[in-house]
């Protein structure tokens, strides 16, 4: 019996912004974001002295086969002098919007906006509220609100784009 072949894909993860970050310089921060998915590692632009960054910053990142596992984030402040300080971690698990792209595929969605998944926040994941996994035109996108965590305060927004290949 032969094994079925991995299904492949890249995730774009557009950090949009941040939200009541934490200071971790005298008035303000300058921070930026590193995520991680597996061995790879992307980091958006530092944004100067601001607690409500704007990133808008498309990250892309290789999917060779699933299980994904989580996708993490690190939020700095960028420091000129001395080691950049940590502003708060997050993370999501991809497996839902993974189980979302193989629904689309298999009812063969291309036009259009059609809900596949609400999800809602767990005791044990950084989601801060409930969001829903949608297929644009073919795209499954998700747009998400998380909460750091390690810190005390702070969220940031990302929307993932799950395209196979």
């Amino acid at each position: 019996m032969a094994a079925e072949p991995s299904e492949s894909g890249r995730l774009k993860v557009i950090v949009v912004q941040g939200k009541n970050l934490v200071i971790r310089d005298f008035r303000s921060s300058d921070p930026y974001v590193v995520v991680k998915l597996g061995k790879q590692k992307a980091k958006t632009k530092v944004i100067k002295n601001n607690l409500n960054p704007v990133w808008n910053e498309e990250l892309t990142f290789k999917i060779d086969a699933e299980p994904t596992g989580l996708l993490n984030f690190e939020v700095f402040d960028k420091d000129l002098f001395k080691r950049d300080d940590r502003m708060g971690r997050a993370s999501i698990n991809l497996q839902p919007m993974q189980s979302a792209s193989r629904l689309s595929k298999i009812l063969r969605m291309s036009t259009g906006e059609t809900t596949l998944r609400k999800v809602v926040p767990g005791r044990d994941d950084c989601v801060a509220e409930e969001y829903s996994i949608r297929c644009i035109d073919g795209e499954v996108v998700q747009d998400v609100w998380l909460r750091l965590g390690g810190v005390e305060s702070g969220e940031i927004q990302v929307r993932m784009k799950y395209v196979e290949e």
